[in-house]
Parts: structure tokens; sequence; C-alpha cells
């Protein structure tokens, strides 16, 4: 063998020696990346989830198309974890929260479910639900703000992520004033889930988002508002001190 093909083998030899360790590296890159996703979501390989789904509140039973396109990129997101969901009603959903990750999408006046996690879980949070027509209607009070619908120019929604325990399952809530605003959360979780889990490491969280110009934009454009989550699970306070039609 002459010093030209020893060359060439040599050559040979080291480019796939660094192949195999270009590929093994960024398969344990890919590996850590999916084992901190699963661990912030609470999905570990063949676990099961929740989606609890609510109703339209002008349909009969109806889920907002909104809504679905929501638990469409949470069941893809469910997917990519090896999970598995299981789809519940928001009427059906008797059981508590813990054992397996739950993504509870709508707001207490559609979702029971929701309701009831905002009275046990964040007590500062106070949504206006009622039928009447009004600069309060679907208004968020958190804490002694409040802060009012303007439909398809501001609308707010709460994201939060909530965990009873060190080895507890989260809860993950997409509360909006409406169904638009849920899918714009469920959105601005995908995108920002690393920096969300740096931050707040695997703790609970709950961030008020504001969807501007839906009318345009559609659920794309996402502002945040704050980090509620001290006043969301603090006492309500017995009067509001301000009103005002957005966040600043």
């Amino acid at each position: 063998m002459n010093d030209d093909v020893r060359n060439i083998v040599l050559g040979l030899i080291a480019a796939g020696i660094s192949a195999a360790l270009g590929w093994l590296a960024r398969t344990y890159l890919w590996r850590r990346r999916l084992r901190r996703k699963q661990a912030f979501f609470g999905l570990p390989g063949n676990s099961e989830c929740l989606l609890v789904v609510n109703r339209d509140a002008g349909g009969d039973g109806a889920v907002h198309r909104y809504d679905v396109f929501a638990l469409l990129e949470l069941s893809a997101l469910i997917k990519d974890c090896a999970a598995h969901a299981q789809i519940v009603s928001h009427d059906t959903a008797h059981q508590g929260f813990g054992e397996r990750t739950e993504f509870c999408v709508g707001g207490p006046g559609s979702n029971r479910r929701m309701a009831a996690h905002l009275q046990s879980l964040l007590p500062g949070v106070k949504i206006n639900t009622g039928p009447e027509p009004g600069p309060d209607r679907a208004a968020f009070q958190i804490g002694s703000e409040r802060y009012r619908l303007e439909p398809g120019v501001s609308e707010h929604v709460l994201l939060a992520r909530l965990t009873g325990g060190q080895d507890a399952r989260p809860v993950f809530l997409f509360c909006g004033q409406r169904a638009i605003t849920n899918q714009a959360a469920s959105r601005y979780l995908m995108r920002n889930y690393e920096k969300l889990q740096r931050k707040h490491r695997g703790g609970s969280f709950v961030l008020l988002l504001k969807v501007v110009n839906s009318q345009a934009y559609g659920p794309d454009v996402v502002e945040l508002v704050g980090d509620v989550t001290r006043t969301a699970q603090a006492p309500l306070p017995a009067a509001p001190r301000t009103s005002h039609r957005a966040a600043s």
C-alpha cells in the first residue's frame, strides 16, 4: 500500500469516526432536550394525560373551532413526548389532579373543570361569567386589578402551570376571555416552554397574556402582561382598586 492509498483510507476512517461522533452527539442532545420537555410537561414516555374539553357557550355541546385548534396543537405536543392523551368532557372529569398531567382549555363559563381549578387553586382570580352585556362582561379580576375585554382588539388569557407537590404531575390551564385566546396561549406555551422551564425550574406559575388585534392577526400576536402567580394564589381582596380597558 503506497502513501496515497494509505492517506485515502485513513481519511475515510477519520471521516467515518467524525460522522459517528457527530451522530452520537446530536442523538444525546436530542434525547436530553426530549427528557427536559417531558419533565416540564409531566409527560414521560408511554404515560397518559388528560385533555379536558370545554363547550362553545353558544352551541349545544359543541366545541369552538379555536379551542379545537388549541387541542390539536396540544395533541401534537403530547405525541412528541411519546405520551398518550385521553380526551374528556369538562363535566365528566370527576377526578383529582396530580396523578396525570392535565391540559384544561376554556374559561369557567364553558368549562366546569376550569371553574373548580380557579376556585381551589387560584382564589385570587375572579372572572365575570354573567350573560349581561356591559363593559365588565368576561372581565378578569386578578387581585386588585381588573382587565376588560375588547373583542378583536385587546383580549386576555391566563396561562398557568400548577403542581400539588414535588412528585405530582402538573395541570396546565388555558383560561381566556374568548376561544381564540386559548389557542394563543397554547401557541405561546409551545414557543416559550424552554424559557419558562429555565425560569420556573419545574414549579408553578400563572401568566397573564394579552392577545393584540386578533381580528387582524388571529392568535399570533401575544404580549406578556406579567407574572401574576403570587397574586392569583392569594385570597381575593374585597374590591378592585383600579379598572382599565387593557394592561399597560
